[in-house]
């Protein structure tokens, strides 16, 4: 696990020095890669790449990035792991290659030296790379298939930068920081701003599945080698081929599949922990890996209110398990403290409160161990967020009724506090979620949506077109929705758009930020795209039955755990930010969200927000959802813009 940063000028002339250049853009993202730095630097072509390392695999010098092949025509600097790099490295070695080293960059390397692009079909893991080709003055950059490590690129005026944060660019003297308002649009309404789109103009990221190329005189051109779109294409011809197993059929398959990714995520020459949230998939990750004989560090993050906490749940687990557990409880002030340090920490706009106790537990683990995994990817893979249980549940069609609809009209007049109340007495009649209170907002806009795909887009935006547009200043249209892909079924559609969206630009994006802030290489195993593969070929019935997701994930799971944690409703990775914006968190609000330095900024509309704030200290509304992606925006712009 490392960071990355390149740069390929291609004007005539350059009136800054390249090499202080690299290196200023390289120890701009040196916390992510503490043990090692270097550089190389081809001044006639003015090409430059650079490298922070954090030394997983082969701790010694022979590791040392970036590296090049012997004739040193091939230079290479990466960010990741390829957890079956040594499969790979003994087929080359059965054509004659030798190593100088036991790291997987070399394998890498010389597997392109073979198979040129065609070599990324037999990698198994999380990379971001570049590849620089001086004979041929060509540079390649790619990143892994669901995204889990991130790579960003700028163009402009024959200046090409890339690097694996945007705060590397913000380092480089010729970066132009102009702000793309469809990057404002796209945040506002989702809390994060999906692939390629970034908060900059002339700047994108790279999307997963896909490398660039860069050729001397050519402009960039993006090709996909795997994609979500196939991904689903080849699940259709596969899933008939599971609808006559049993359920015991493809819990059988799914134990060999997720021991192998799993335990090769357990690839290490350092000692590597796990989070566990006391969740489903958490608890199947911890479990899988002590049957496979591994011991291990555990790590969890804990809250005083009770309806946020699962530190008990994983502290039971732990002991039935026998791990190594550890567990930190988060107050208001340790939030506090962490919130100054997101503008810093996610250098886009990012308002995924998670990202604090996702931060806590990275900072608890990286005291014992330098690798950890984490059991994001399940609810995406297996019907996990409520969201697709609203979807797919039977009250939706008296929704649908006339009677339904008075219904909804009804709900949504009513005060949060007594639709809480009223939620308490029907809870039993409609899915099992937990937060209630903090759902309700995206709950009353879900009533009103006509169909069901146009209500699983309605539970995944904070701003609507409407509010949108009278939130922002902007004269540029908003446009940031993210829509699903009209050629898959509605089912398929919304694990499409998680997997596409979703996943990468949120979930994983808050999980490599938070770790790499601490010097901590967080692993993925559900992600591990065989795994991917084989799930999403499965019909539904395995993943969502009798109103339950996860379904054949849960039974897996009762072979090993006792009923009270597999049968335990989905709560997520959520935290009392609601609570604590009216007590500890409530300076943060009064002064980010200050009318003067709302029109200081001149982005966002002052009477809006007023509003925003004023109905919510009043009880009016509960929409700390939107409060907190607003304060998340104005606290990046003061941090990187202002």
């Amino acid at each position: 696990m490392c960071r990355i940063v390149g740069i390929w000028d291609r004007r005539p002339s350059r009136d800054y020095d390249i090499q202080a250049a690299i290196v200023s853009m390289r120890d701009a993202l040196a916390y992510g890669g503490p043990d090692d730095a270097g550089v190389y630097v081809d001044e006639a072509d003015g090409f430059a790449m650079g490298h922070r390392r954090l030394s997983i695999l082969d701790l010694s010098p022979s590791g040392h990035q970036p590296m090049s092949t012997d004739d040193q025509r091939y230079w290479i600097t990466y960010n990741g792991e390829v957890y079956n790099f040594l499969e790979v490295r003994a087929e080359l070695e059965r054509k004659g290659y030798r190593f100088k080293s036991r790291s997987d960059t070399e394998v890498i390397l010389r597997s392109y030296l073979e198979w040129g692009i065609n070599s990324l079909q037999k990698f198994r893991g999380m990379f971001a790379i570049g590849i620089w080709d001086r004979v041929e003055k060509k540079l390649v950059l790619i990143r892994d298939r669901l995204g889990v490590k991130p790579l960003y690129w700028y163009y402009s005026d024959g200046l090409f930068l890339f690097a694996s944060e945007l705060k590397a660019f913000q380092m480089h003297p010729r970066f132009a920081r102009e702000i793309d308002p469809l990057g404002i649009s796209y945040y506002l309404q989702n809390g994060y701003i999906p692939s390629p789109q970034t908060i900059f103009r002339q700047t994108r990221k790279l999307k997963p599945g896909c490398f660039l190329t860069l050729r001397y005189g050519e402009d960039p051109v993006v090709t996909s080698y795997w994609s979500a779109s196939s991904l689903f294409e080849s699940a259709k011809h596969l899933s008939d081929g599971h609808l006559a197993k049993s359920d015991d059929e493809v819990i059988k398959d799914l134990e060999i599949i997720m021991k192998e990714a799993f335990s090769l995520r357990m690839v290490s020459d350092v000692p590597v922990g796990v989070f566990l949230s006391g969740g489903i998939d958490s608890s199947l990750l911890a479990t899988l890996l002590t049957t496979e004989g591994f011991a291990l560090n555990t790590f969890t993050v804990g809250f005083k209110e009770t309806e946020y906490d699962e530190a008990k749940e994983a502290r039971k687990l732990a002991e039935f398990l026998g791990t190594k557990h550890n567990e930190l409880y988060c107050t208001p002030r340790e939030a506090a403290d962490v919130i100054r340090r997101l503008p810093e920490i996610y250098d886009e706009p990012f308002s995924d409160p998670s990202a604090i106790p996702t931060y806590l537990v990275a900072q608890l683990a990286r005291r014992d161990v330098k690798v950890s995994l984490s059991a994001d990817g399940g609810d995406e893979q297996f019907c996990g967020y409520s969201r697709y249980r609203i979807n797919l549940s039977p009250p939706l069609k008296v929704l649908n009724s006339s009677v339904g609809r008075l219904f909804a009209i009804a709900l949504t007049s009513l005060s949060p506090e007594t639709a809480d109340s009223l939620f308490n007495i029907v809870a039993p009649l409609l899915p099992k979620f937990t937060g209630f209170k903090n759902k309700y907002a995206k709950l009353k806009r879900a009533v009103r949506a006509k169909d069901q795909t146009s209500l699983f887009e309605s539970l995944n935006i904070i701003f609507d077109q409407q509010e949108m547009k009278d939130l922002t200043l902007s004269n540029e249209p908003n446009s940031g929705g993210i829509k699903s892909s009209a050629e898959l079924d509605r089912v398929n559609a919304m694990f499409f758009r998680d997997i596409t969206n979703y996943l990468p630009d949120d979930i994983l994006t808050k999980v490599d930020r938070a770790t790499m802030a601490v010097a901590l290489e967080g692993r993925e195993p559900f992600l591990d795209h065989k795994l991917m593969e084989y799930a999403m070929a499965l019909p539904l019935k395995f993943k969502y039955r009798s109103g339950k997701g996860k379904f054949i994930l849960r039974k897996m799971l009762a072979h090993y755990l006792p009923k009270e944690i597999t049968q335990r409703p989905k709560r997520g990775f959520e935290l009392p930010i609601g609570e604590w914006f009216k007590s500890d968190l409530k300076e943060y609000v009064d002064e980010y969200l200050a009318e003067q330095r709302l029109e200081r900024l001149g982005l966002l509309n002052p009477d809006f927000v007023r509003q925003l704030k004023s109905d919510y200290f009043d009880n009016r509304v509960l929409n700390h959802d939107k409060l907190w992606n607003i304060l998340m925006l104005q606290m990046w712009l003061e941090k990187w813009v202002a």
